[in-house]
């Protein structure tokens, strides 16, 4: 197939819907520039690609940047619970990697403020400087296909929320040897417990 024919067959309207090949990156507006670059830096492993102290450019892996920061100065804080995204949410290779991003992190003084195994995932949850959510997670099946099919059974019907849990305990439970699929496994609710009373914010 030429070239021309190609790019013919490539716009052809029975093509169907093509999908975006991955998420690109994250734009943040900030009135705390420096303290921002600083805070995804230290939490992501990032490093600054470009700054010129008013737009910098982040990245942690193979993307020419993952996230931006903008400055723009005055403005408010943002409301808690206002109508936007609520969080963004990073994923790492094995459990072992996020309790050991866990640990440097709470060393930096940056700790969590939810603690949870929504079922799929085991997740932290951490504050940026303008009050941000940002998820620090792993995947608690091998697959995406498990995975897919966990959150289609009665039980994550049952709990779209999950179950939170002590960070602390799980890093001495890892470092005790016990098995990773027994550390990721969701626990059941607390007795008298409802997903609802999983929630923090």
């Amino acid at each position: 197939m030429s070239d021309r024919e190609d790019r013919k067959r490539r716009l052809a309207r029975d093509r169907g819907v093509v999908k975006p090949r991955q998420l690109a990156h994250v734009v943040r507006r900030t009135s705390r520039f420096e303290e921002l670059v600083r805070w995804y830096c230290t939490v992501l492993g990032a490093e600054v690609v470009h700054s010129d102290g008013t737009l910098a450019f982040l990245t942690y892996d193979e993307e020419h940047h993952r996230i931006a920061i903008a400055d723009i100065p005055g403005l408010p804080d943002q409301p808690p619970m206002a109508a936007g995204t609520d969080h963004i949410a990073f994923t790492y290779g094995d459990l072992g990697d996020l309790l050991h991003t866990f640990r440097r992190l709470k060393a930096a003084g940056i700790e969590p403020f939810w603690c949870i195994n929504h079922g799929p995932t085991t997740s932290l949850y951490y504050k940026d400087p303008d009050g941000s959510r940002v998820e620090l997670q792993v995947d608690n099946l091998p697959t995406a296909e498990a995975i897919e099919g966990w959150m289609r059974t009665g039980q994550f019907a049952a709990n779209p929320i999950g179950v939170v849990f002590d960070p602390e305990e799980l890093v001495a439970r890892y470092e005790a040897g016990e098995p990773i699929e027994t550390l990721t496994a969701r626990p059941p609710l607390p007795a008298g417990a409802t997903p609802f009373d999983m929630l923090r914010f």
